[in-house]
């Protein structure tokens, strides 16, 4: 495995500062926005999609610092109930999918988006509890939805041979393992998960039971090292389902946290050996949303509890078997 960065924090310095600065620290691999919320400050869709000389230029100065590209990051809601906003993330979308096959990159990282609760409401709708039955009804709607756009997306992909990693985000339709699952079994093996372990902490789902759910039936398409840490004050007063400002940090009921500050070194070393497991070999992009640090500090503090847990060598064979 590889320890690797999602470049969002460094989005101020260009592309070559941020990775020298990257590759000092000990990162090997990197994770480019191209779009949506991640911005494209690294990677513009337009400057290079189909443009093979500045295609070769990015090579180069990757092959300069000696960083491969994990998956370009393009994270929207092509599901959106306004029909100009979800054009425009299925653009960045298709596009992401384009440029990877282009790049020789291996997948590309989204949300699954999130439909209105009916075909006549004007904003997304996160459906958590089956009652009042029109919840039921409209959760049914937005899986219809859904299957009718990632099944033709799904095909997309497969022609480019890019698979999809989908983050399994709250506040869009997959948000847990068994969705994840249910989009993939309606689609094809493209579609996958980008596995952030941060925002199933402080769901309650245990996240070794997760990877190994999911690498039965190989969808681990990319992970992303994030922690979160459940302040149980908060909590038991509130639960997990916290509406508070994410720099309200001693309000809150949970944080992102950088690697190590929500849980310890040796739950990583399980994360990771559980990851080898399942046979997922790719990049631990990190992802760095923690408010009690500065990015920098917040990286070089995750690449350091990372390059204790990451395995630098493939198994020998089991002489003791």
């Amino acid at each position: 495995m590889e320890i690797g960065v999602l470049t969002v924090p460094l989005g101020g310095q260009p592309l070559e500062d941020a990775l020298a600065y990257l590759d000092g620290i000990g990162v090997e691999a990197v994770e480019l926005g191209c779009g949506g919320f991640p911005g494209d400050d690294h990677l513009t869709r337009d400057e290079y999609l189909g443009d093979a000389d500045a295609q070769a230029e990015l090579h180069d100065l990757l092959d300069e610092y000696g960083m491969s590209v994990s998956a370009l990051a393009t994270h929207n809601n092509p599901l959106h109930p306004d029909e100009e906003r979800a054009s425009e993330a299925d653009t960045e979308l298709r596009e992401a999918i384009e440029l990877a096959d282009q790049l020789g990159v291996d997948a590309v990282t989204c949300f699954s988006g999130l439909p209105a609760g009916g075909p006549n409401d004007e904003v997304p709708n996160w459906v958590t509890a089956p009652w009042p039955g029109e919840h039921a009804d409209a959760h049914e709607y937005q899986w219809e939805v859904a299957v009718d756009y990632w099944g033709d997306l799904a095909d997309h992909a497969a022609d480019h041979g890019v698979d999809v990693a989908i983050e399994m985000h709250p506040n869009m339709l997959v948000y847990e393992p068994h969705g994840m699952l249910e989009l993939r079994e309606a689609t094809n093996e493209h579609i996958g998960a980008n596995f952030d372990p941060s925002h199933l902490y402080w769901q309650g789902i245990d996240v070794t039971a997760a990877i190994r759910l999911l690498g039965e039936e190989d969808a681990i398409h990319h992970f992303h090292a994030k922690d979160t840490k459940v302040y149980e004050d908060n909590a038991r007063e509130k639960g997990v389902l916290d509406t508070t400002g994410y720099t309200e940090e001693a309000d809150r009921s949970w944080l992102f946290r950088s690697i190590g500050y929500g849980h310890g070194e040796g739950h990583w070393k399980d994360v990771v050996s559980t990851l080898r497991m399942v046979g997922y070999d790719g990049a631990l992009s990190i992802e760095h949303e923690d408010s009690l640090t500065s990015a920098r500090e917040g990286l070089e503090k995750a690449v350091d509890v990372l390059d204790r847990a990451v395995f630098q060598t493939q198994p020998g064979e089991a002489y003791w078997a």
